[in-house]
């Protein structure tokens, strides 16, 4: 089970763009927001853990 850390880039109607903050990486990830905690603004840090999203 892998841990993995995420910061809200942009919000983009019903996606969200996602930047991974534990690693070095340039690349965005499109969620659906759907997927994601409702409470959720563009800085918001999230975990993603078992394939669920948590504010941090």
């Amino acid at each position: 089970m892998e841990t993995w850390y995420y910061e809200v880039v942009e919000i983009d109607g019903d996606y969200a763009h996602l930047k991974r903050t534990d690693i070095e990486s340039d690349e965005l990830k499109l969620v659906a927001r759907a997927l994601l905690p409702p409470e959720i603004s563009e800085g918001t840090k999230l975990k993603y853990v078992m394939l669920q999203y948590f504010l941090m």
